[in-house]
């Protein structure tokens, strides 16, 4: 579905925009699933979503037999994304690039509806509907939080999302991977203390967007989320720590993570559509829950289809900003969904000249350490479909003069290939040369197909005019 309503419809008729606004937004236009009540949290709730994952959203009333009900499929197209920031579908990343450029302050307020209720006794299963997704992931796990994270020296927040693993009543296991949270948490733990942090559940969709985006150190991303809404984020201060949370969350919990404590924590079913492995990793000490009247729990099943797009489509707008700016040519740029949106990256350039390719080609790497394979194509390849990416790369791509390799870079340590995240990387040049015959590298096109009125151009009962040919 093609967006329709302006940035200032996006808040519509609620003056902060959040995760009930979406879902409203979202039922009111046919793309919300209601489960039967009581489904089991145990692989059953996740079924159901994977089924429907490029369809609809669902909604789980009184999962396991919780109060609080489930949402799950938040965007089943990336048409959804677009449509949640109020944007056609053709502006989605160059919206994403101004919130980035001009992010918008947020501001702290002294009261939230997120603190509606405080529970100072914590036990995560029994207060919290947290499922269990993937066949083989080793329990149940909190999957669409913003991990929010304050710099211990400067007390500049970093917003990310981690898989958390239920280790207990009041303990979750945390996978840090090299990136800004790891970076506040060595700071921490160097001075022998602990990371305040908050896992938020349940916002609107351009927060978890901006969470994802590949910012500076330090860049805090509910800025960049304020920027996508048109109007600054409310935070509120979280009860037993210094971090400040969204004011309109449906959940938050409160937390420490530990200094030299690790943990068993794994496996758990990742984008790249395997298993990330069992390893002791970083642990969270829970300190206290807090949520809206009524909360909604949302989750996202590993490697489905919302996972893949709440990655892919903001480092789409990073990856394109960062090529950008040295290179003129470059038009757009899509993670692929074979390609699990991190690893492989089509760029579409307007060739200015021989060489400029293979340029592209390692400024892409350049972007994002997780990046594997770089393809790029000329203006007439569509990259939103593989297979003219493919059939590009079929036709103008020759291995012993178009290839770039790259070995013993750093890579994504979930990719199962990679050598502990060290990893080759491999470039694609499946562009024209600049000279060539007029024909030589001209599509083939059939003439008017693109007028064609299949209403006007096809009989009514096919069976029917059939029969009549058949009989003479």
């Amino acid at each position: 579905m093609e967006a329709t309503r302006t940035n200032t419809d996006t808040a519509g008729h609620n003056a902060h925009p959040d995760l009930r606004g979406w879902l409203q937004w979202l039922s009111a236009t046919d793309r919300l699933a209601v489960a039967r009540k009581g489904l089991s949290l145990i692989d059953e709730l996740a079924a159901v979503a994977k089924k429907l994952e490029n369809e609809r959203a669902v909604l789980f009333p009184s999962p396991g037999q919780h109060s609080i009900p489930v949402v799950a499929n938040l965007f089943a197209d990336r048409s959804w994304i677009a449509d949640s920031l109020g944007v056609p579908t053709g502006e989605l990343l160059s919206r994403f690039q101004n919130a980035v450029r001009h992010p918008l302050p947020w501001v702290e307020v002294m009261a939230a509806p997120v603190q509606d209720v405080v529970h100072h006794e914590v036990d995560l299963l029994k207060q919290l509907p947290i499922p269990k997704h993937n066949e083989h992931d080793s329990g149940p796990y909190i999957t669409a939080a913003l991990l929010i994270a304050r710099n211990p020296k400067t007390g500049i927040q970093n917003v990310s999302i981690h898989r958390c693993q239920i280790s207990g009543p009041d303990r979750i296991g945390v996978l840090l991977l090299p990136r800004h949270t790891l970076h506040y948490f060595r700071m921490a733990e160097e001075a022998g203390e602990a990371l305040e942090i908050a896992l938020v559940i349940g916002v609107h969709p351009a927060c978890i967007l901006a969470s994802q985006a590949i910012a500076a150190l330090d860049v805090d991303e509910m800025e960049i989320a304020g920027a996508l809404l048109g109007q600054p984020v409310e935070m509120v201060k979280c009860k037993t720590n210094r971090v400040r949370v969204p004011a309109h969350a449906e959940i938050v919990i409160e937390g420490r993570i530990l200094p030299k404590v690790r943990e068993p924590e794994g496996p758990f079913g990742e984008f790249p559509q395997y298993y990330g492995p069992r390893a002791d990793r970083e642990v969270i000490q829970v300190d206290a829950i807090t949520h809206r009247k009524n909360p909604i729990f949302h989750t996202i099943v590993g490697g489905g289809t919302e996972h893949l797009l709440l990655g892919g489509i903001p480092r789409e707008a990073t990856l394109l900003e960062h090529l950008q700016r040295s290179f003129p040519s470059v038009r757009d740029v899509r993670l692929t969904r074979g390609g699990t949106c991190r690893y492989h990256l089509a760029v579409k350039i307007d060739k200015a000249s021989q060489g400029e390719p293979k340029n592209i080609i390692m400024g892409a790497f350049g972007g994002h350490y997780d990046l594997k394979q770089v393809v790029v194509v000329d203006m007439d390849v569509n990259i939103d479909d593989e297979s003219e990416i493919e059939w590009a790369i079929a036709t103008r791509f020759q291995a012993d003069r178009d290839l770039v390799i790259i070995s013993g870079a750093q890579g994504s340590k979930l990719d199962p290939s990679s050598n502990n995240g060290i990893s080759a990387k491999m470039g694609i040049d499946a562009t024209k040369p600049l000279a060539t015959e007029p024909m030589e590298f001209k599509r083939i096109h059939v003439k008017g197909v693109e007028n064609v009125d299949l209403d006007a151009a096809l009989q009514d009962d096919p069976k029917a005019a059939f029969a009549r040919i058949i009989a003479g």
